[in-house]
């Protein structure tokens, strides 16, 4: 199981679009509700109804965690002590945690970047406490941690993570069924 974690205020791509390239890859991936109703409003306004309410959620057979950035979402999930129980289960269970945007700074501040290579987006480097700081990658792994800059990195983000849980040749067929192609994003960017 899979679990992505929405807090009123998401970042919409952040959560999106991980979790669209995870379920082409045929994984199970939960939306879990981290308010008590079953709707969650993302930080434009879109409502998603959340598969399942945190209170709700087992860590057996878990595989991975993603956290979605954005404001306040990234606050909310950060004051929510059964995110930290969670996030702790899978650092003593070396699960994948994912962590998108501001996202990155729960995990710094809990102390769990020490010594990682991370990244976040711009302006949030402050919170993430003694890691090594990426120059210019949109997405670090280290160990069972993802990171990942913004809503414009959502898309290799979620690549990173397939790639991590089922490896190069899984990641491959999905960037090919959905026709990403870096060489044309490279062009776009310059």
């Amino acid at each position: 199981m899979i679990y992505v974690f929405l807090a009123n205020g998401f970042e919409e791509l952040e959560a999106i679009a991980p979790i669209d390239i995870l379920k082409r890859a045929k994984l199970d991936v939960k939306t879990v509700g981290v308010s008590e109703e079953e709707t969650v409003k993302s930080s434009f306004g879109l409502i998603v109804k959340t598969d399942i309410q945190i209170e709700n959620i087992s860590t057996e057979n878990l595989k991975a965690i993603i956290l979605p950035g954005g404001l306040p979402g990234t606050t909310n999930l950060y004051n929510n002590a059964k995110i930290h129980e969670v996030i702790n289960h899978c650092v003593k269970n070396n699960i994948l945690i994912g962590a998108i945007c501001a996202a990155p700074t729960i995990l710094g501040k809990a102390g769990l970047l020490k010594g990682k290579k991370a990244c976040c987006y711009p302006g949030c480097e402050e919170e993430l406490k003694g890691a090594i700081l990426s120059q210019g990658d949109p997405v670090c792994t280290d160990g069972n941690i993802v990171t990942s800059k913004g809503p414009g990195t959502a898309i290799e983000f979620g690549f990173a993570l397939l790639e991590y849980l089922k490896g190069n040749r899984a990641t491959e067929i999905a960037k090919n069924s959905m026709q990403y192609s870096e060489t044309i994003l490279d062009r776009v960017s310059k």
